[in-house]
């Protein structure tokens, strides 16, 4: 088909023609690819791909956990591998520093630091990991029962983490230590007695929250059980903010112990943690001050690396920043 040319109007205007059918040869269509908008911009993950994608592109997150990493692996087997045992006393190398023979040097009755450093990281991160994960567990249950179900079990469970709230935990765990006597088991259980009361009311605040929503309304009038409805609906939607909770929790129960240590209530001499050696190192301040020095430094990086690790999760586990990167 021709195209048409314009037409000079009396007046001297110039005015185009219109044809009356328009030829598909004159028209490129553009934006529209079917092979492209057909194919899948980004693969399919489930909710746990995507948020240790998201963890692993964080880096100082990925960087605290391969630290914390290499310090849980250094306190199973460095103890293991030495030749000098953390009870083993040498008069000769009383507060000797760092050197090639003992690397962190040796304490005041010439026990080798790299080798008790390591056996104390034992009992700390034990000690912190345990009492945190015991915490977390009993207040999501208890939490998650109360805020769940309501009614007089909610009022009574809340009363007594009234109750709880107010008396401090130290006093708790002297009494406990008093009674029980000193040690690595006494301490957690001194730790967990009151310790579970904020995963408790954070959990039971969210339970609360997701129990009115459509889905679990939808699921009532379907007939499903509280059970299935728990474990399906209410648990998925708030494991990621317990696990970030936990992992918030380790560092203060790592830190709690070395306290506790340190003021004598904690873990009982020979044996060793961080707080036991940051207490002997503190006493030979200006004659060695690398024995608390260097428990000082282990002791601050691990907890900063668990935070590191706790925002990194907190920001993978966020539903708001899916499939956004």
């Amino acid at each position: 088909m021709s195209r048409k040319k314009n037409v000079r109007m009396p007046s001297g205007e110039v005015v185009p023609v219109v044809p009356d059918k328009l030829d598909p040869e004159l028209f490129t269509v553009v934006g529209r690819n079917t092979a492209r908008m057909e194919s899948i911009s980004r693969p399919s993950l489930t909710f746990w791909q995507d948020a240790w994608r998201r963890f692993k592109k964080n880096k100082p997150a990925f960087i605290g956990m391969i630290l914390l990493a290499l310090y849980i692996i250094l306190a199973i087997f460095a103890p293991m591998l030495s030749k000098y045992s953390y009870t083993a006393m040498d008069a000769a190398n009383r507060n000797a520093g760092p050197s090639l023979v003992h690397w962190l040097g040796c304490d005041d009755t010439g026990r080798d630091i790299w080798v008790r450093m390591w056996m104390g990281a034992r009992v700390s991160l034990t000690v912190g990991f345990f009492a945190a994960f015991i915490n977390a567990v009993v207040g999501a249950i208890l939490g998650g029962l109360c805020g769940y179900y309501g009614g007089a079990l909610d009022m009574i469970m809340m009363r007594i983490v009234d109750v709880l709230y107010g008396i401090p935990s130290l006093i708790i765990t002297i009494l406990v230590m008093v009674v029980v006597g000193r040690g690595v088991h006494t301490l957690i259980i001194a730790m967990c007695i009151i310790g579970w009361i904020g995963s408790c009311r954070f959990t039971r605040g969210e339970v609360y929250r997701l129990k009115n929503q459509d889905y679990v309304a939808a699921a009532k009038v379907l007939g499903v059980r509280d059970f299935i409805i728990i474990v399906r609906h209410i648990i998925p939607n708030i494991m990621g903010m317990l696990v970030t909770n936990l992992c918030m929790a380790i560092p203060g129960a790592i830190f709690q112990e070395a306290f506790l240590s340190y003021i004598g209530l904690g873990i009982a001499p020979p044996n060793c943690s961080w707080g036991i050696l940051a207490k002997e190192g503190i006493k030979l301040l200006r004659v060695a001050p690398h024995q608390v020095l260097f428990t000082a430094f282990f002791i601050c990086t691990t907890m900063l690396s668990l935070t590191m690790i706790g925002d990194g999760l907190r920001d993978a586990f966020d539903p708001r920043l899916r499939g956004t990167e």
